[in-house]
């Protein structure tokens, strides 16, 4: 458990495009917990919330509060911005965020 630990790092806010494609984002927000994998930039296969019962193929338009956005981030204290299928999709904020390096695999 504790290897497993070492490579999940908490993290106030994250740059999509800094990350490795199949990097895994675990996102809390006030309402939801979303696991995100990240295919490449700011394409990501979501699954969380009311709006991603499945996993879904989104962009992450990126960090909004107040019609400012931040793109191509996920940051906390922010809600999170979707684009799915032209629609807009917008998260509540954000209060924790997890990574998971590529690779890592979990068996119990």
């Amino acid at each position: 458990m504790d290897t497993i630990l070492e490579h999940i790092q908490q993290i106030a806010n994250v740059e999509l495009c800094q990350l490795q494609p199949l990097t895994t984002l675990l996102v809390w927000t006030w309402n939801s917990l979303y696991e995100m994998t990240v295919r490449e930039g700011s394409e990501v296969l979501v699954q969380g919330g009311s709006s991603f019962p499945n996993p879904t193929l989104a962009c992450v338009r990126g960090a909004s509060t107040t019609g400012i956005l931040a793109t191509g981030w996920i940051g906390v204290g922010l809600s999170m911005e979707f684009r799915v299928q032209g629609k807009r999709i917008v998260t509540s904020p954000v209060v924790a965020i997890a990574t998971e390096a590529p690779g890592i695999s979990v068996v119990q």
